[in-house]
């Protein structure tokens, strides 16, 4: 295999995997943050800020690995 193709290969994987656990941990964050409302309605604004806050970092994974992907299809060129 070519260190190009090498190198696409492994920056598919890397925003393909990170995009699928952010994915699931924005599934969860939202899931748990929906229940906590259902059972505390009156601390609605803690739970959404800190709910926004998660999603926030959580999202922020999928971006450093598209990142790290562009650098990785530089390298390789």
């Amino acid at each position: 295999m070519e260190l190009g193709a090498g190198a696409a290969l492994g920056a598919a994987l890397a925003v393909g995997l990170a995009a699928l656990g952010a994915g699931i941990g924005d599934g969860m964050v939202t899931g748990n943050a929906v229940q906590g409302l259902a059972r505390q309605p009156e601390a609605k604004g803690s739970i959404m800020t800190t709910m926004f806050i998660s999603v926030g970092l959580i999202e922020a994974m999928p971006i450093i690995a598209v990142v790290i992907a562009f650098i990785l299809l530089g390298k390789a060129a």
